[in-house]
């Protein structure tokens, strides 16, 4: 997969090369991010999280093996492209399911933009049209108003509850489910 784009938005794999890009937007959007993101339950304690470096290489081979896409969110800005954020087709399954979920995260200096939205869109997108999914699932903390926003304006429905779905900021947490079909897939 080389990249997909949506008029100034890119989403394409992450690169050795964005680390710089990566590092400031992670660091500037610490304190925003860290309560809706995922961290390792006492069990997983053992196993560090890998580098930046390490990051790249195990994306890479998930998405060589079609587990998982994981993708920069990048703006086009002249000749530049601009690390917004980043989404992630994860758990693709092929079979009986064909499914796949839907995580992201954005640069709160981009947020209320529509970039997080379109960016949902387009790999949802390319997961109906390009892998043949039947269902891609947005998974989310019912506080995060932002999150179910674009879960809905991406024509995401409404699904059910999750209890203790996901360890996000320390703690297994509740999840609500919105889902989206593809009716092209019999």
């Amino acid at each position: 997969m080389k990249k997909i784009t949506d008029h100034e938005l890119v989403l394409k794999p992450i690169r050795f090369r964005d680390k710089t890009q990566w590092d400031e937007v992670r660091a500037i959007n610490r304190d925003w991010l860290s309560p809706w993101e995922a961290t390792r339950p006492q069990v997983d304690q053992n196993h560090p999280l890998p580098t930046y470096y390490g990051m790249v290489l195990q994306l890479n081979r998930e998405l060589r093996a079609l587990r998982s896409i994981s993708l920069g969110i990048f703006l086009i800005e002249g000749k530049n492209e601009k690390l917004i954020g980043q989404i992630t087709l994860g758990g693709i399954i092929f079979g009986a399911m064909r499914g796949a979920h839907i995580g992201y995260w954005i640069d709160q200096r981009y947020s209320a933009r529509g970039y997080t939205t379109r960016a949902v869109k387009a790999l949802s997108n390319y997961g109906f049209d390009q892998l043949k999914l039947h269902r891609i699932e947005i998974n989310l903390r019912p506080e995060n108003e932002a999150s179910k926003k674009v879960a809905v304006k991406a024509g995401f429905a409404l699904e059910g509850a999750r209890s203790n779905y996901l360890h996000i900021a320390g703690d297994w947490r509740d999840h609500i489910t919105f889902v989206k079909e593809n009716p092209a897939v019999k």
